[in-house]
């Protein structure tokens, strides 16, 4: 769309996999990219995403911090920021994750849905998506249970959910070492916490070390070495079986978002 639209340069923060894969499609349809990320991030990250040619700007701090200087610098040059939520076609993609999964389960929803969530852009567009499915015809009433899934270092969702609140303050002093899920404050926490409710869902943390946990255990029974972010979810399904929020007889689909190779020097500490 940014190409569509006549854009030559793309620009978001990121916590690694979004800059890599907006690098690499901006690399495929002619656009420069420029890349803002926490100067924690794995060098593995910055890597890949200079591989593509875009400029990659660390910055000292969050991925909020990351976010700032990004959007200054967008409105300084021009450049189409495409940012979690800052334009409408970044959830739009993200919704056909609920497309996929509505047509791969023969057109009935699953029970619960556990999603890692930092910004939220694919749990708000799956619960878009399951919307514009019931619309069309495809799916009835029944919706899947949302739950959110954080680290217990930056859990500003769990918290607001917990407290009944509206919105997610900004959580002071993030840290995990799921990158993609530091995420202090997000910009469309009223949305995250709207669907939560809606579905009966709710928001669940878990410690780095069960994370890690369950990036092993996902190996173990599945054969996939999932990021923590994934291994976040894995935990999560864990606690929500022990508090009987979830069941065996419950269809449910865990979701996780990058490869674990990209995190070993994050991990290896806890491993």
């Amino acid at each position: 769309m940014a190409r569509a639209l006549g854009a030559t340069d793309v620009c978001l923060p990121s916590a690694g996999n979004a800059g890599s894969a907006a690098a690499a499609y901006a690399a495929r349809g002619g656009l420069r990219a420029h890349v803002f990320v926490p100067k924690d991030v794995a060098r593995v990250f910055i890597m890949e995403t200079e591989s593509y040619g875009a400029e990659v700007v660390t910055v000292d701090g969050l991925i909020t911090d990351a976010g700032k200087l990004c959007a200054e610098r967008a409105r300084e040059h021009g450049w189409y920021e495409c940012a979690t939520l800052k334009e409408p076609y970044r959830v739009e993609g993200k919704k056909t994750m609920g497309y996929e999964l509505a047509e791969q389960m023969d057109w009935k929803l699953p029970d619960a849905i556990l999603y890692p969530t930092g910004g939220g852009t694919g749990l708000i567009g799956m619960w878009k998506a399951f919307d514009e499915l019931e619309a069309m015809g495809f799916v009835g009433p029944e919706r899947p249970r949302m739950y959110a899934v954080q680290a217990e270092g930056c859990a500003p969702i769990v918290k607001a959910f917990a407290e009944g609140a509206e919105e997610a303050p900004l959580w002071p002093d993030a840290r995990t070492v799921a990158h993609g899920i530091r995420v202090p404050k997000a910009l469309a926490d009223f949305l995250i916490l709207r669907a939560l409710r809606q579905s009966r869902g709710a928001g669940v943390s878990v410690s780095d070390r069960e994370m890690v946990d369950g990036v092993k255990d996902a190996a173990a029974a599945e054969g996939v070495f999932m990021a923590p972010e994934g291994g976040a979810c894995v935990a999560a399904l864990r606690k929500l079986k022990a508090s009987g929020n979830v069941t065996p007889d419950d269809r449910i689909v865990v979701f996780n978002t990058g490869t674990g190779f990209k995190y070993v020097e994050n991990i290896a500490p806890l491993w």
